[in-house]
C-alpha cells in the first residue's frame, strides 16, 4: 500500500499558505482521483483511493507542521507499509516558485514537517518538493513560509499542485526514476 502524504498546517489561518502547499497538491490529487479526504484517523484527515493498480491512503496530518511524523509514522505502523512506500508533499524554499522535483531520501533542509518524519521512520521515503522561492534578502524565512501566496503568483499556484499531484500519481503507477526522469528535468 503506499502513503501519500501532504504536508501542512491546520485551520484556516495556514490555508492559503505556502507552507501549505502539500495539503494544497493532497486535495488535488484526492479531487483528481474522487476521493474524499476528510475521515480523521491517526492524527490526519485520510482517505483512501486506488492509483492505477495500487491501493493508496491520501493523508493531511493535523498534528501542526513539526509534528507530522506522529502522524505519518501511526498512518505507516497500521497499514503495515514499507517506508519505501511513502510519498511526501511538501513546500521547498531552495526551488524557484513553481517548479515540481522528485526525490528519494535525503536530509531535512530545515524543514520541520521533513525533520519530524525522519525521525519517526528514517530519511528514505519519496518526497515531491514543491517549489516556493526564497524570500527576498534580510526576511525571515518562517514568516514567509507561513504567508500566503502574492496576488501575482495566485495563477500559477492550481496549475503547480496538479503538477505535483501528477508526480504523486507517477511514482505510485510508473515508479520513482521514471518520476524523476520525467519531473526532474530543468
Amino acid at each position: 500500500m503506499k502513503i501519500i502524504v501532504g504536508l501542512g498546517n491546520p485551520g484556516r489561518k495556514y490555508e492559503r499558505t505556502r507552507h501549505n502547499a502539500g495539503f494544497m497538491a493532497a486535495d488535488e490529487l484526492a479531487n483528481s482521483l474522487h476521493a474524499d479526504i476528510s475521515q480523521e484517523k491517526y492524527h490526519a484527515l485520510v482517505c483512501r483511493a486506488r492509483i492505477g493498480s495500487e491501493e493508496a491512503v491520501l493523508a493531511k496530518p493535523q498534528t501542526y507542521m513539526n509534528e507530522s511524523g506522529r502522524a505519518v509514522g501511526a498512518i505507516v505502523r497500521y497499514t503495515y507499509s514499507r517506508v519505501s512506500d511513502v510519498i511526501v508533499i511538501h513546500d521547498e524554499l531552495d526551488l524557484p516558485l513553481g517548479s515540481v522535483r522528485v526525490k528519494i531520501g535525503g536530509g531535512h533542509g530545515g524543514h520541520n514537517g521533513l525533520r519530524s518524519i525522519i525521525e519517526h521512520l528514517g530519511p528514505d521515503f519519496i518526497r515531491v518538493r514543491i517549489g516556493i522561492g526564497r524570500p527576498a534578502p534580510g526576511s525571515d524565512a518562517a514568516d514567509y513560509v507561513l504567508s500566503p501566496f502574492l496576488v501575482g503568483e495566485r495563477t500559477t499556484v492550481p496549475g503547480v499542485m496538479a503538477r505535483a499531484a501528477e508526480a504523486a500519481t507517477s511514482i505510485v503507477t510508473e515508479g520513482p526514476a521514471r518520476a524523476m526522469n520525467l519531473f526532474n528535468q530543468k
